[in-house]
């Protein structure tokens, strides 16, 4: 693993990628450098407009390529089961689970989740459960899920999911990093026991020069945080094509281990992938399963094929 890098993208001809939040950052680093190892790539992403911008620059940046958009809204169940249902292709190699949204103020998706766990787990959690009968149909396929090391501020509070008893946006968000953690656990547990060859891991990108940071503080009119978070992204983060490069590896190397956590070298923050440090509690089997259970309830996407 030590200086891995982009040119270490295996070929990925013949495969197809799906890549949420593939219009901006990481998720649009990860989509262009998949597709320029030949992979089908499909961007998908809430806004059409944005979408679309994203595989015009694609087809411009990358001659050749077989990429398309599609539409999910991950705070919408109901645009994440029609993505399922209208995906057309026999086979998924890669499932990227990489949109998200971090520390906004207080607000509901269209199901009435809290934002930040509706979106960055149940949506994804839906997604995955949706599409999994054509993973488990395609060989070695990897499902990667993004989290964050902002995952240790904070565990679940399985009582208390949709932080209705109390909102803080940092810990909000930290627990539903703690939530991709916990449900890339127990999918990987899972799909062992049954046998499958699909690995399911997981990656954070350290501290990358994203959109993600300043949108939290400009949705909630905070001018000078939004700023803050602005200088930090110039001066201290590395760029949105280093921040891919642990997603990169996690979907692509060969030997990623099952429930494995990739994440920059350099404390976390910068560097080459590597493995990464992360909460106990995020392998913790009864909190994993007992966070399965309510996911599937609450979304009403049951993972009968993994049933354990």
């Amino acid at each position: 693993m030590s200086g891995w890098s982009v040119e270490d993208v295996p070929d990925q001809s013949g495969r197809v990628a799906v890549v949420t939040g593939g219009n901006s950052g990481i998720g649009y680093v990860t989509a262009r450098e998949l597709a320029r190892r030949g992979a089908r790539v499909v961007l998908a992403c809430r806004s059409e407009a944005r979408g679309v911008q994203a595989w015009d620059r694609l087809v411009g940046e990358v001659p050749g390529v077989e990429a398309e958009f599609a539409r999910l809204d991950l705070g919408d169940l109901a645009s994440v089961r029609e993505f399922a249902a209208t995906y057309p292709y026999d086979r998924l190699d890669l499932l990227i689970n990489n949109a998200g949204v971090m520390a906004l103020p207080y607000g509901t998706t269209a199901d009435g989740f809290e934002t930040q766990f509706g979106t960055n787990h149940l949506g994804h959690f839906a997604l995955t459960g949706l599409l999994l009968p054509t993973l488990l149909a395609t060989p070695a396929a990897r499902v990667v899920t993004v989290s964050s090391t902002a995952h240790t501020l904070a565990n679940i509070d399985i009582d208390d999911l949709n932080s209705e008893r109390r909102y803080r946006r940092w810990i909000a968000y930290a627990r539903s990093k703690t939530a991709n953690l916990l449900f890339v656990h127990e999918l990987a547990r899972r799909l062992a026991a049954h046998g499958s060859d699909v690995i399911a891991a997981a990656a954070h990108p350290g501290y990358a020069a994203t959109n993600l940071q300043a949108t939290g503080p400009r949705m909630a009119g905070r001018r000078a945080a939004e700023r803050f978070m602005e200088i930090g992204n110039r001066f201290f983060a590395q760029s949105a094509d280093a921040g891919a490069l642990p997603t990169l590896y996690a979907a692509t190397a060969p030997g990623v281990l099952p429930d494995s956590f990739t994440g920059p070298a350099l404390a976390g923050w910068r560097g080459s992938p590597a493995p990464s440090r992360r909460a106990s509690w995020t392998r913790n089997d009864q909190a994993s399963h007992r966070l399965w259970v309510a996911s599937e309830q609450l979304t009403g996407v049951a993972y009968d094929a993994l049933k354990v």
